[in-house]
């Protein structure tokens, strides 16, 4: 092997060496009672595989394009949130506290996909270029389904906060989020169907359109990475294989996090926020590389439709394995929770309603994240 190729396959497989090392380093470190370090090896291994996700599904998302290209890329990174605070959620029995943690983690990654990659990639792209342009009708219709189902989310947050038993917050919480599934397979249907153009761009990038003229004009070399050779089904295959692997990682993140989050007194809110973090940093890169290019109108696909699918989807499925498994998990979220997540939409709509972008307004969200995390630390 030449040095040459060496760094080759460095720069394009190193997530997959470090995620499975690290998984392996964080079962070591798990069986010699070392909580620290399993846990730290943990989220390394569980954010190195989920870029290895991210990547695959990149892959197969520029073969659909979009509205399904975003659709493939949001899904992805939902199910290793689902993965990551499901198997929390299943320390419950040793740990009660940990309801408020996943309950935390699940608002957390709105807030998460909303300000910071929204807003960084927003900022970095706004340093690069005065403004971009992105499809209105797009942020129009994903703060609409935001805001619907934060409201849908208030209705056990309420029952919670007067007289009701605890088991009526529950049905009403189970309600809630069956008509939430429900909702989401309409959107489904409106954004991949029916109203497809209001998911795609309607003004072609700067950048865009010089990398296509220029791979018109040139022949494309080929490219050595193994994914970009396998079929549709090839890909979906290797994607459940490394979410396998992210599944083991999260059961040692699960149990040791848990026990340090006890000992040293974090809050539930910040330890959401650490599992929302880990579970969309891939998605805050591919985020970023877009804007970078010039790509605005996926930034917005990304970050609205993934914040969507944490609502709608994963709020569903981890509901239906909570009254699978005995758990008694109810969608009774604080009002700092609330809160957040209401002001979050109502600043995505101000930041995205006039169809363009700059850095004030990335910068904005970023502000409003440090703000979150500050109160969630001491919440």
């Amino acid at each position: 092997m030449t040095k040459k190729s060496f760094f080759y396959y460095a720069e394009d497989y190193w997530d997959i060496v470090v995620g499975i090392v690290a998984v392996i380093a964080a079962f070591y470190f798990h069986e010699h009672g070392q909580k620290i370090l399993s846990t730290a090896f943990a989220a390394i291994g569980i954010g190195a595989l989920s870029l290895t996700v991210s990547e695959v599904a990149e892959i197969l998302s520029e073969r659909l394009q979009e509205p399904y290209g975003s659709f493939v890329l949001t899904f992805s990174a939902v199910v290793v949130e689902i993965i990551l605070l499901y198997i929390i959620l299943l320390q419950v029995h040793e740990s009660p506290e940990v309801l408020n943690t996943v309950k935390g983690g699940i608002i957390s990654a709105v807030i998460v996909d909303m300000n910071v990659l929204l807003g960084l990639a927003v900022f970095l792209g706004g340093l690069k270029f005065t403004e971009q342009e992105h499809n209105k009708e797009t942020s129009n219709a994903y703060t609409t389904i935001l805001y619907v189902a934060s409201v849908a989310l208030l209705v056990p947050s309420l029952l919670g906060s007067s007289e009701h038993q605890a088991s009526t917050v529950i049905q009403a919480s189970q309600i809630i989020a069956f008509v939430l599934f429900v909702f989401y397979v309409v959107i489904i249907i409106f954004q991949t169907k029916t109203h497809t153009h209001f998911f795609k761009q309607t003004a072609r990038s700067r950048i865009f359109r010089m990398k296509r003229k220029a791979m018109e004009n040139i022949e494309e070399e080929e490219d050595d990475y193994v994914f970009d050779k396998f079929n549709n089904i090839g890909l979906i295959f290797s994607i459940f294989v490394f979410i396998a692997i992210i599944a083991l990682g999260a059961e040692v993140f699960a149990s040791d996090g848990v026990k340090l989050a006890k000992e040293h007194g974090i809050s539930a809110g910040i330890s959401g926020l650490i599992i929302a973090i880990i579970a969309v940093a891939p998605e805050i890169v591919t985020a970023v590389k877009a804007a970078k290019n010039d790509e605005i109108q996926r930034v917005v696909n990304i970050a609205m439709g993934a914040s969507t699918v944490s609502i709608l989807l994963t709020v569903p499925v981890l509901m239906l394995l909570a009254f699978m498994t005995n758990i008694p998990l109810a969608l009774d979220f604080n009002p700092l929770e609330i809160g957040a997540l209401i002001l979050t939409i109502i600043l995505v709509w101000k930041t995205t309603d006039e169809g363009h972008t700059n850095y004030f307004e990335g910068i904005s969200h970023l502000m409003f994240f440090v703000s979150y995390a500050i109160i969630a630390a001491y919440f």
